[in-house]
């Protein structure tokens, strides 16, 4: 997801809007650039590839100025080349945009038809000539902004500068997050709080249709149809210490170390530990009366989801539907009156599943949210907002926000069990009891980190790797499979174990490693079966499991990890760090960029 900054300040703005974009990198981007405004001109700076490389240019080229913009920007359309590096610019506009213009193409037809030459092969672009053209003929950048928004279809956050207007941006959004920050006698635009957050705590949140104009004054926000309105100011309490490393190598490990401290701290806004009870923030609708949920997300978090469905069918005995947001809306499902409509998300912004909601909440369905960012769209939309406190997630591959996620939805589940009658007291004290002890049990999982740092090498020469996984481990080793994927560039393949001999079984040779997540319980003989079929073939097995399961079927493994012993409830969550880790030492091992993966972005705001 692209990233956006603005600054309408009273010193100079480069090296705070470089500061900004910076805090901005664990979004995923290709190219960065900034513009400012000074002695009557435009001054733009763009390079391709890494923040460092537009330092550069910085540094060689300074670009003056009070006022400015700047952008991280992940390829849509268009090769991630300076050309098509935002800003972008006419001799009397430049712009930066979050998002996609999805009838670019005949706009564009129109603007050459008049004359206007292109530079890039961006949709952008088109914006930046529709505002510049009414601005050459006279109109305010008001207006201009006024005549050019209804015209954009798509999902955008736009921040505009005007040339002849050097005291003022313009900034507008529409399906894609944009927040305005009060300063002393500055004032700031950002795609999140926490870019803005070394400037400002005092934010809001401009609303579907808003467009903003910003002064050293303040901002005057304006809705859909143009008139003037109030969006209440809040205190972010987005810390600019919340994205330094500290002593860690990578924003993913620090991430994936500090699972035990946030797995707790959102378990204790669930869970009343004296009574031993789940509770749920204040809903004003009755739980009982849901007869179906209907869970919809993205990547990792549509595996939070596969785990959840495990948990509601079988505590609270009610059917689970669960499909990836990009798909859900175009298979036309059927909605059963008196459904919940469950949606997963690390950021709230992801533009498929964002779309899934709103398509359900027209169909009438009660919204429920699990998000990380309780301001974010998907969060003000919900009917019954159940936020993950896993704090700011730098790392694109998701790790504390997936273990989280879990933790809230194995809570929902108790407590939708005893809501509908399928769950005693008793039971809940022990559900309780068990999901108490997972921060425990998580540190434990960690503490064989140097293990599995070993043993990375022996993965990351290899071309294909297979996960396998039975029952609530199926969607772990999915997820897995994607950690691999993600940040070591290795091709991963999760599977439910007993489907190997449906197909799968033909990739296995010794150069294959196939890693098994197997806790011991009623499923782990069925699974040490499929291992021995793995085995017979000359498959290089890893074997994830706790001690009782390594001492019967560890023997003749190229590895194992120990996990704790842990209840079956809290097993995808203990389950979780030895996968992750794996993915993280083999990227390291293969010295791939771990926080910033290749073609990827942290969140996903175009369809």
């Amino acid at each position: 997801m692209c990233g956006i900054i603005g600054i309408v300040g009273k010193a100079e703005v480069a090296e705070r809007l470089v500061d900004g974009l910076r805090r901005m990198e664990y979004r995923g981007y290709d190219s960065a650039g900034v513009c400012t405004l000074h002695d009557g001109q435009l001054v733009r700076r763009r390079a391709e590839g890494k923040l460092a490389n537009l330092v550069k240019e910085l540094e060689g080229n300074p670009a003056p100025g009070q006022v400015g913009i700047a952008h991280t920007r992940w390829a849509t359309h268009g090769a991630p080349t300076t050309n098509n590096a935002h800003p972008h610019a006419t001799e009397e506009v430049a712009l930066v945009h979050n998002g996609i213009i999805e009838n670019f193409r005949p706009l564009r037809e129109e603007l050459i038809a008049r004359g206007r030459v292109f530079e890039s092969e961006t949709d952008t672009e088109v914006v930046a000539h529709l505002v510049s053209e009414q601005v050459e003929a006279g109109k305010s950048p008001e207006e201009a902004v006024q005549v050019v928004l209804p015209r954009l279809r798509g999902a955008f956050a736009l921040a505009i500068a005007f040339r002849r207007f050097p005291n003022l941006l313009i900034g507008a959004r529409l399906g894609s997050p944009l927040v305005v920050g009060y300063g002393d006698g500055e004032t700031y635009l950002g795609s999140d709080a926490l870019a803005l957050a070394p400037l400002t705590q005092r934010i809001s949140y401009l609303e579907e249709g808003d467009w903003v104009v910003l002064t050293r004054n303040g901002a005057q926000v304006h809705d859909a149809a143009n008139r003037p309105v109030e969006r209440a100011i809040t205190t972010s309490g987005a810390s600019a210490a919340a994205i330094e490393k500290g002593n860690y190598r990578h924003f993913m490990q620090k991430e994936i170390f500090e699972q035990p401290v946030v797995v707790a701290q959102t378990l204790r806004s669930y869970i009343r530990q004296l009574e031993r009870q789940v509770t749920l923030p204040q809903i004003d609708f009755d739980l009982s009366k849901i007869n179906r949920v209907t869970i919809v997300a993205c990547g990792t978090s549509y595996y939070a989801g596969m785990v959840a469905k495990y948990w509601f069918e079988r505590f609270a005995r009610v059917p689970v539907d669960i499909d990836v947001a990009s798909e859900f809306r175009y298979r036309e499902p059927v909605l059963e009156k008196g459904g919940l409509a469950l949606f997963i998300s690390q950021s709230g912004e992801t533009a498929d599943t964002l779309a899934a909601l709103r398509h359900c909440k027209a169909e009438g369905q009660t919204i429920a949210v699990v998000v990380n960012v309780p301001t974010s769209s998907m969060a003000r939309e919900a009917d019954l907002l159940l936020p993950t406190h896993a704090g700011p997630e730098i790392g694109v591959a998701s790790t504390k926000a997936f273990t989280c996620q879990l933790a809230v939805l194995a809570a929902l589940a108790a407590h939708l069990a005893v809501r509908r009658g399928r769950m005693d007291r008793d039971e809940e004290e022990r559900v309780v009891g068990h999901l108490l002890e997972a921060p425990a049990a998580l540190n434990a999982a960690l503490a064989h980190d140097e293990e599995i740092a070993a043993m990375a090498p022996l993965i990351a020469p290899a071309r294909d790797v297979l996960y396998l996984g039975r029952g609530p481990d199926y969607p772990l080793a999915l997820e897995g499979a994607l950690k691999l994927k993600e940040i070591s560039y290795i091709h991963a393949e999760g599977y439910a174990s007993g489907e190997m001999k449906h197909g799968p079984i033909a990739l296995i040779d010794e150069a294959v490693p196939v890693i098994v997540l197997a806790p011991s319980g009623p499923l782990f003989e069925k699974t040490v079966s499929n291992m021995q079929e793995v085995r017979a073939r000359g498959g290089k097995i890893v074997l994830i499991s706790d001690a009782e399961g390594i001492a019967e079927a560890g023997e003749g493994c190229m590895a194992t990890i120990e996990m704790p012993k842990v209840h079956p409830l809290i097993a995808p969550l203990v389950y979780a760090v030895p996968v992750q880790l794996l993915a993280y030492h083999t990227a390291c091992a293969k010295g791939t960029d771990v926080d910033q993966p290749r073609n990827l972005a942290k969140s996903v705001t175009v369809e």
